[in-house]
């Protein structure tokens, strides 16, 4: 089992989740963040931190389209280990459904 970043994230990417990834697991979208498969140990830490409650086990219902575009943009995206600004409208999107077709598929600029 790992750890799935979900809908939630999308134009939030609040980032304290990256802080305390112990093996840098995570990868950055221009507005969205995603959890490698091969890199997640399932220690668990990233869960609580996350503002938005972004992140699942990958065991949870429903997160079939979401373990698959981890997976994706991890091989392709940079990889982030440092926290980096947070979108100036976050909290506006923080909880908001319905984000998926937001989902920009161009890379963020990580963060080592």
């Amino acid at each position: 089992m790992t750890y799935v970043v979900t809908e939630n994230c999308i134009k939030c990417k609040y980032q304290d989740c990256v802080e305390v990834c112990p093996v840098d697991a995570f990868f950055e979208g221009e507005n969205f963040l995603v959890i490698s498969p091969d890199e997640c140990i399932d220690c668990g830490v990233c869960e609580p931190e996350c503002p938005a409650e972004a992140i699942s086990p990958d065991s949870a219902d429903g997160l079939g389209d979401w373990i698959k575009i981890n997976a994706q943009y991890a091989k392709t995206w940079p990889n982030i280990t440092k926290k980096g600004p947070v979108p100036a409208d976050a909290d506006e999107w923080k909880g908001k459904p319905g984000k998926k077709a937001m989902l920009s598929s161009a890379p963020g600029k990580g963060k080592a």
